[in-house]
């Protein structure tokens, strides 16, 4: 038997090689542990809720009114109506759609959105970077403002109004300046949302009708990000569907029932509402 006696430097060197092929098996082990452990933790993107809806109830609307902008507040529907020579402020019964109380823009005004900021009616204008503000109760004019951007839809927070040009954007206005102190962009997972039309504040997010569409976007006013839409598609029948309906809009909510109204332009119908989850 021959005994082979490996010298000090061979040994060393052969212990080497050993360490580094231990040392890089626990390397690899030790990865292969933090690849799994880090691809467990990865968030699965969650889709954005979808919601359809359920008719609770229904109400005649006038046919005529070009609804640009609807609240609901103490008992009675407000609403302000577009086109020029047409324009109004409406104060509505909801159960019968009677007209109790308006009043009629100078012609040279296409009227927009309207909101209820402690006892002061707001209304927008379209093209014509004017606003007007009323007294609630008697509707007395009592301040024009002007904005640099079209007007649509307009609605508050409590502490801000916040208000819609057609665009992607959504500014807020200090109530009592009507100066704008902010923005923000409205975006869901394919990019910009725009066409923002028609918005009503709703415990703690804003409802965006999206013009010529059949959909009503869910926006965190935080971010500007849709966290939900709700399909309206069907709505309207199509026996109330003459040449004479315009687009889905109008959007008002009664906070103290809870109870969410949506109606259209020139419909000849208003609805109360409750949504129904799609993707649960």
């Amino acid at each position: 038997m021959k005994i082979h006696v490996l010298s000090p430097r061979v040994f060393f060197m052969s212990w080497l090689g050993k360490m580094s092929f231990l040392g890089l098996l626990v390397l690899f082990v030790a990865g292969f542990f933090c690849s799994c452990s880090n691809s467990v933790a990865t968030p699965i993107p969650v889709a954005t809720p979808i919601y359809t809806y359920s008719v609770v109830n229904t109400y005649p609307h006038d046919s005529n009114a070009f609804t640009q902008g609807l609240v609901f507040e103490d008992g009675a529907l407000f609403e302000g109506t577009g086109l020029y020579g047409s324009s109004t402020l409406r104060r509505v019964e909801l159960e019968t759609g009677n007209i109790m109380q308006i009043h009629e823009l100078p012609d040279q005004y296409f009227g927009e959105g309207i909101t209820i900021y402690s006892s002061e009616i707001i209304q927008l204008t379209w093209k014509s970077h004017i606003g007007f503000v009323y007294e609630k109760d008697s509707f007395e004019l009592l301040q024009e403002f002007d904005y640099l951007t079209e007007g649509w839809g307009i609605t508050h927070d409590g502490e801000r109004l916040i208000m819609s040009d057609g665009t992607s954007a959504l500014y807020f206005l200090d109530p009592e300046t009507l100066e704008e102190i902010g923005r923000i962009d409205v975006y869901d997972s394919d990019g910009p949302v725009t066409r923002l039309n028609e918005l009503e504040y709703v415990q703690g997010e804003i409802y965006a009708n999206v013009w010529q569409t059949d959909q009503i976007a869910i926006i965190a006013p935080q971010t500007g990000e849709v966290i939900g839409w709700i399909d309206m598609e069907g709505l309207l029948g199509p026996e109330d569907r003459t040449n004479h309906v315009d687009v889905l809009n109008g959007i008002a909510y009664d906070a103290e029932n809870e109870r969410l109204f949506v109606t259209g332009k020139l419909w000849p119908k208003l609805f109360e509402i409750e949504l129904v989850a799609v993707n649960d």
